[in-house]
C-alpha cells in the first residue's frame, strides 16, 4: 500500500504540466493523501469542452491519479474563474 501523493506534489505537477493560474488543491482522505479535490484555472483550458479539460489534467497527472483511491477535479478558465469569484 502506497503512502499516497503530497498535496505539495500534486499541485506543483498540476501547476507545471498545464501552466495553471490557479490550483486549489484540497485533501479529502483526513491526511492519508489517498482522496483530492482539485480546482484548476488554466488558459490551456480556452475552447475546449469539459471531457476535454479533464482529460488534460487526468493526462498531466497520470502517475499521480494512479496511485489515488479518489481524485476529483473542477476545471475553468480564468475568465470564468474571475466570473465565478467574483459572484462569492
Amino acid at each position: 500500500m502506497s503512502a499516497g501523493i503530497s498535496k505539495e506534489h500534486l499541485e506543483q505537477t498540476l501547476k507545471e504540466k498545464l501552466s495553471a493560474d490557479h490550483v486549489e488543491v484540497i485533501d479529502t482522505s483526513g491526511g492519508c493523501g489517498q482522496n483530492y479535490d482539485v480546482v484548476i484555472v488554466s488558459s490551456v483550458f480556452e475552447g475546449k469542452t469539459l471531457l476535454q479539460k479533464h482529460r488534460l489534467v487526468n493526462d498531466a497527472a497520470k502517475a499521480e491519479i494512479s496511485q489515488l483511491h479518489a481524485f476529483s477535479q473542477k476545471t475553468y478558465t480564468p475568465a470564468q474563474w474571475a466570473e465565478l469569484t467574483n459572484k462569492k
